[in-house]
């Protein structure tokens, strides 16, 4: 069998009917066979980097494997990126790099690098060795790319296997990977602390999204009666609106929610790595009992020493402690009330943004982001880019579903925002759709418009454009002998209407809240993708700063 219809055999044998990609004549051979099919789709990019962030989107927000294609050297290189923001969220991904043909490996033929290249930016990297194994390699790392913890795979194909004919040996029967047991005796002293704790609280990161345990983790935080403070990661897992909602852990988290921390004497941290950049360098205070539910051993013991630390699957650990609990003779010991202490800490966080909701245009990124949150679906999915006004997202635009808030992890890279709305768009086409992005970020992948264009997708992006790029100049000035907005380009301003309808897409500008509320509440009811710009203060004070005050 040809190699290059064995790939795509594989692939949606494996369940993935989307690729992501850039065709280049090294890869039209696979290009050919996915355009042959009718059961797979391919995604045109139009740079490599946007091609694993759009992946990473259509994971992050379907809970699905994706597939994405590059040619060798400069392509795969550029992919780097997404797959680094994709191997920090432990986000499947299968990424398909066309090869050096094996003669001319070491001669410097064109695009070549060395495989090992790419090996510290996925969680396995294979080069494929012979053409006789491609089915049962791809087999491979698609179930390395779906066991816990998930990750991108990267597979090397060198180029001149894929119009090989040979004799494949035999694919294996896909299968959805099993997870680990929760261990019985550390459930039960587990249980025991909890139920002994007065006050409670339950940390929740991005690996209960990935076990699909947002229903364990309402049910057990409301028979504790604890807040539950999510991680960056996590943001979306508990329902913002639920009264244990007591907010995102990050670095522009209040003293309020960081004293609802310290403040408990027990904290289940489930589903996170309790990594550096949301527990600022590990310096964020927990209680002496600290019981940590993780799916890599590698995460105990990195920056806190738990208590008690269990190797699970985030959902099934939760049932577990739960039941545990529902069996125990006696009641939780809590005596304060889980809601009032979530309460306080809102009403905290309310009062700090209040001076900055009170605005005239240009408005600040805090003000449109609640008349954003007030606009929107409940059941809309938000894909966030990085930047200044994402710090502020983190803390005032509410998420209501595990997978309806995307945004980048610990790896932080800007860019994310319209490429990983595309993705979302792709895997969940009867969704509303929204990309809230900066000027800065949208200009590194504004290429991506043309994309939403030509593949004629009904996502809204929302730029917030305030000509600079403000996070940096606030520390600039504030920290360093630099001109205030010392990497602003207030003197050459961008009018991304323009360069939207240079691309073919709808564009309009909204300065007000009224107009924002018109704008956006029209733009997500159309069939087309559609731009709109807002204008924000760009001396507005920055989350991490004002919050912490």
């Amino acid at each position: 069998m040809r190699v290059s219809l064995a790939v795509v055999d594989r692939l949606v044998a494996n369940g993935i009917d989307t690729v992501f990609g850039i065709p280049g004549k090294q890869s039209l051979p696979l290009n050919e066979a996915i355009g042959n099919r009718d059961d797979i789709r391919f995604v045109v990019a139009r740079h490599e980097t946007a091609v694993s962030h759009q992946a990473w989107g259509y994971a992050e927000t379907s809970g699905e494997i994706a597939s994405t294609v590059v040619v060798p050297g400069p392509g795969d290189m550029n992919a780097m990126n997404g797959l680094k923001n994709a191997l920090n969220d432990c986000t499947p991904l299968v990424h398909f790099a066309i090869e050096t043909e094996p003669a001319l490996r070491g001669g410097d033929a064109i695009h070549e690098t060395p495989p090992d290249t790419y090996d510290n930016v996925v969680k396995e990297n294979i080069l494929l060795k012979n053409p006789e194994t491609t089915a049962a390699t791809i087999d491979r790392a698609v179930q390395i790319a779906q066991t816990p913890p998930k990750g991108p795979v990267r597979v090397g194909l060198p180029k001149n296997y894929l119009q090989m004919d040979v004799p494949l040996a035999g694919a294996s029967t896909p299968s959805a990977p099993s997870s680990n047991t929760v261990p019985e005796q550390e459930v039960s002293t587990a249980a025991e602390h909890l139920l002994a704790a007065e006050r409670p609280l339950i940390l929740a990161g991005g690996g209960v999204r990935a076990s699909g345990g947002t229903a364990a983790l309402r049910s057990l935080a409301e028979r504790l009666d604890a807040p539950v403070v999510t991680t960056y990661k996590g943001k979306g897992v508990f329902p913002e609106d639920h009264d244990l909602s007591a907010g995102v852990l990050a670095g522009s988290a209040s003293p309020e929610l960081l004293d609802c921390l310290a403040d408990s004497d027990a904290v289940l941290a489930v589903g996170s790595d309790l990594d550096a950049h949301g527990t600022r360098g590990w310096s964020v205070e927990l209680p002496e009992t600290l019981i940590q539910v993780t799916i890599d051993a590698d995460d105990l013991g990195t920056g806190y020493d738990p208590t008690v630390g269990i190797l699970a699957d985030a959902a099934d650990a939760m049932t577990a402690i739960e039941n545990r609990i529902a069996a125990a003779d006696t009641a939780p010991a809590s005596k304060t009330d889980g809601a009032e202490r979530a309460q306080a800490v809102r009403d905290a966080t309310a009062r700090r943004i209040e001076p900055l909701v009170d605005s005239e245009p240009p408005l600040t990124s805090v003000h449109v982001l609640q008349v954003l949150r007030d606009a929107l679906p409940s059941d809309a999915i938000t894909a966030v880019d990085a930047g200044g006004f994402r710090v502020w997202a983190l803390n005032t635009f509410a998420a209501y579903g595990p997978r309806s808030y995307v945004n980048p992890g610990s790896w932080a890279t800007m860019g994310t925002g319209l490429p990983s709305a595309i993705g979302a768009q792709l895997a969940n086409p009867d969704t509303p759709v929204v990309a809230l992005t900066g000027d800065g970020g949208l200009m590194m992948c504004v290429h991506e418009l043309h994309t939403a264009v030509a593949e004629n997708l009904p996502i809204t992006v929302v730029v917030l454009n305030n000509d600079d790029y403000a996070i940096i100049s606030e520390e600039a000035g504030r920290s360093y002998d630099l001109d205030h907005q010392a990497y602003g380009w207030d003197r050459t301003p961008i009018d991304f209407g323009t360069v939207a309808a240079g691309m073919g897409m709808e564009a309009t500008q909204a300065d007000t809240p009224s107009e924002i509320r018109t704008a956006v509440h029209e733009a997500v009811q159309t069939d087309a993708p559609t731009l709109v710009e807002v204008r924000t203060d760009p001396a507005e004070p920055q989350a991490s700063e004002w919050m912490r005050e």
